[in-house]
């Protein structure tokens, strides 16, 4: 028991830790950020029925759920590298790059936990819209009044379980992050390639330790955003 403690306690002592602990929280913080505004913005036009696109458009957010992540990582490390032709315009038009940096990291953090956060409001937004919809714009409402402030309290409850597994589901990503990020020490490592870099190298204990950190994190995250999800939100006049 001792020794199982003391190695924790040097894991979580690792100067070592610092790097890739403060890169996860920024990759969560701007995942999130970018699973609310996408995951209701998709959510909305999905649950729309019939337009032209629509069809490629749920395809392509509902891909990584049935995908391998190493391989979706792969073609996207093609389309996105430094010598394709999108790759390139990206980097010169927009000053974006993808490979083997945090803009990587993030992307594939998003692109992860995207359908998990979409299908839940899409559903919602679809069996409330209809009828909820029609009594708004009976009142007077337009559109984007019923919907702001009609529909979106009423799929608060989609919204924020659809925002824990697309946040639980990001922080334990690896496949993706491995192929676009690299797993460069101190600029691309997660939380979650540092575990995976002490299994690979033997050491357990660490990635014990990092596993129970990564887990309370998530823990603690689900927790928060239940008591969130629990507060009302005004409906408005």
């Amino acid at each position: 028991m001792s020794a199982v403690l003391d190695a924790a306690l040097a894991a979580v002592a690792d100067p070592a830790l610092a790097a890739p602990a403060l890169l996860t929280l920024k990759v969560a913080a701007a995942t999130f950020v970018a699973h609310l505004v996408l995951g209701i913005g998709l959510g909305w036009a999905l649950a729309l029925p019939r337009w032209p696109g629509r069809t490629v458009l749920d395809v392509a957010v509902t891909l990584p759920m049935v995908f391998p992540p190493l391989a979706m990582g792969f073609f996207l490390l093609l389309a996105l590298g430094r010598r394709s032709p999108l790759g390139q315009w990206l980097a010169e038009t927009f000053g974006l790059r993808f490979v083997f940096t945090f803009e990587g990291v993030l992307l594939a953090s998003v692109i992860v936990g995207l359908p998990l956060v979409v299908k839940p409001i899409e559903a919602a937004i679809a069996g409330v819209s209809r009828r909820l919809g029609e009594a708004s714009r009976t009142l007077g409402r337009n559109e984007w009044e019923t919907f702001a402030w009609v529909i979106l309290p009423n799929v608060r409850p989609a919204i924020i379980a659809g925002l824990v597994l697309a946040t639980a589901r990001s922080l334990g990503e690896v496949g993706i992050t491995l192929m676009l990020g690299g797993n460069i020490v101190g600029r691309t490592n997660t939380v979650s390639l540092e575990i995976y870099n002490a299994v690979f190298n033997g050491e357990y204990p660490r990635a014990v330790v990092l596993s129970a950190l990564l887990g309370m994190v998530s823990i603690a995250v689900f927790v928060a955003l239940r008591r969130a999800g629990a507060v009302r939100l005004p409906i408005g006049a």
